[in-house]
């Protein structure tokens, strides 16, 4: 295999060459293998119990930029570039401003303005739930800002995390409680002892396993680009074009489950990622999981998909711009969304037939699906027939996003005659759609109303998780009492 170009160390070019695969890619997996044993080690020797929160923010940000420097080269300096004036424009022009340049650069850096706008320019009651609890009250340090963009847990894959829980998380603050005194002030602190990580990490590195695994023995086989193929279209019937369609994109999926779940596993294995606990007691590490694979693959509508799909981006999208947005919230995210991703024509073709599919689903869900809620029997019906249609319509919304260029993209689409194009602007058409109704009050309830949704959403499986904590506490603080009055 001739080497492949890479502005990072081509230390590891003989490894690329024994497993043909590009040397960023290799590049990419040996350092994230080695950002999971720096995590253990983060963990157990620079616990917070034992380390200053500068020493621990010193560290993670020197191994994240060494991780970059390896993988980058030179181009690594992009992230000190973009950070630094981030950080200069935030000093300089004030915080009431900081939420409008951030747009066009990086998620982190676009969220932390939008939480220090919040915490620091806004008052509380224009705010949702969700922002307030997000809020940033004060100026991050520049050591600190620098720690959370460029921490050796995220700066390859991320996941994105808000900045107030990447700063409880080096504090040492992750598994405290507090809790609501007489006055309605938060009074009494709690924490229970630190839960391990270890089972968490370990069934990540399991899937992480079985998704590389497939994607090096089967995605291969299955490429998307046959959709295409001239032979394929003239000679294949129609179900078996569904079927390929459905299946090389559910091929196409497991590189992207192995580089998220690895990077939730890394950021875990470090001690971040802690949610609390759910109803038995278990603790939680899904924090910033950024897939729930199960729940991808079993979809039943296109909102589900998308709820479980790259969820911190999904969750960063909503917070800086569906929730902010008074005029066609759901267009408007979408086009950030192409935006985000990069210049190629397939992001763009993707994200423009995102929207359509997504109104023309929820005009189906709400004009429909009632009448199929009873008896069980044919919920389920319901239920399998959603799941096909809803996996169909995914496959063919993606397909330009694996293709990218705008010709094979078109081709595709041509290919197909635009069937599912004109199937939801048919519905669109044809189905009515709720109106939300103007005003101020109104826009400031249906934003309390999404809020809530979010929450109710990033809290499943654990409605009763801090009650829970809550009641142990208490129980401990009783027990630390009786057990200092038996010492007396």
């Amino acid at each position: 295999m001739a080497p492949s170009s890479t502005t990072g160390s081509t230390l590891l070019q003989p490894l690329s060459d024994a497993v043909q695969l590009p040397i960023d890619q290799v590049n990419f997996v040996v350092c994230q293998l080695f950002a999971l044993l720096a995590a253990i080690w983060f963990r157990t020797y620079l616990h917070s119990s034992k380390t200053s929160s500068f020493i621990r923010h010193v560290v993670a940000t020197l191994l994240g930029l060494y991780l970059a420097l390896f993988c980058f080269g030179w181009y690594a300096l992009h992230f000190l570039v973009q950070s630094g004036i981030s950080y200069c424009i935030m000093i300089i022009i004030g915080v009431e401003n900081t939420h409008n340049p951030m747009m066009i650069i990086t998620q982190k850096i676009t969220s932390l303005a939008y939480e220090i706008h919040d915490g620091m320019f806004r008052k509380d009651e224009e705010l949702t739930p969700s922002q307030r609890d997000l809020a940033v009250r004060r100026m991050p340090s520049l050591l600190e800002y620098l720690s959370y963009n460029c921490n050796f847990m995220g700066i390859l894959a991320g996941p994105l995390c808000s900045y107030k829980d990447y700063i409880t998380f080096i504090e040492g603050r992750s598994y405290q409680v507090t809790q609501s005194g007489e006055s309605g002030k938060e009074e009494l602190h709690c924490e229970r002892a630190e839960p391990s990580p270890n089972i968490a990490v370990i069934q990540k590195l399991i899937v992480c396993g079985v998704s590389l695994l497939f994607h090096l023995t089967i995605s291969n086989t299955l490429p998307v680009e046959y959709n295409i193929d001239e032979h394929f279209q003239a000679t294949a019937s129609w179900p078996t074009k569904l079927i390929y369609l459905y299946v090389s994109l559910l091929a196409a999926r497991p590189k992207y489950y192995f580089a998220w779940t690895l990077a939730d596993a890394i950021n875990n294995a470090a001690g971040f990622g802690f949610r609390g606990y759910d109803r038995n007691g278990d603790a939680r590490w899904d924090l910033i999981s950024n897939l729930r694979i199960q729940q991808i693959e079993m979809s039943t509508s296109f909102k589900m998909f998308l709820d479980n799909w790259n969820i911190q981006t999904a969750l960063w999208l909503k917070r800086v711009c569906y929730e902010r947005s008074s005029l066609s919230p759901t267009i408007q995210t979408f086009i950030l969304s192409a935006i985000w991703h990069g210049v190629y024509p397939g992001y763009y073709l993707t994200f423009l037939t995102g929207v359509v599919m997504t109104l023309a689903a929820r005009a189906v869900r709400n004009n429909i699906r009632h009448h199929f809620l009873e008896p069980p029997q044919l919920k389920l019906l319901y239920d399998v027939i959603t799941w096909m249609v809803t996996q169909i319509t995914i496959s063919y919304t993606v397909v330009p996003f694996v293709l990218l260029s705008i010709k094979p993209s078109l081709m595709f689409y041509s290919c197909w005659y635009y069937c599912l194009h004109i199937v939801g602007i048919l519905v669109l058409l044809l189905l009515p759609v709720k109106k939300t109704q103007r005003g101020k009050n109104t826009h400031e309830n249906i934003q309390l109303s999404r809020s809530k949704k979010f929450d109710e959403r990033e809290n499943s499986l654990g409605q009763n998780s801090f009650s829970t904590i809550n009641n142990v506490c208490s129980q401990n603080q009783e027990v630390a009492c009786r057990h200092s009055s038996l010492k007396q």
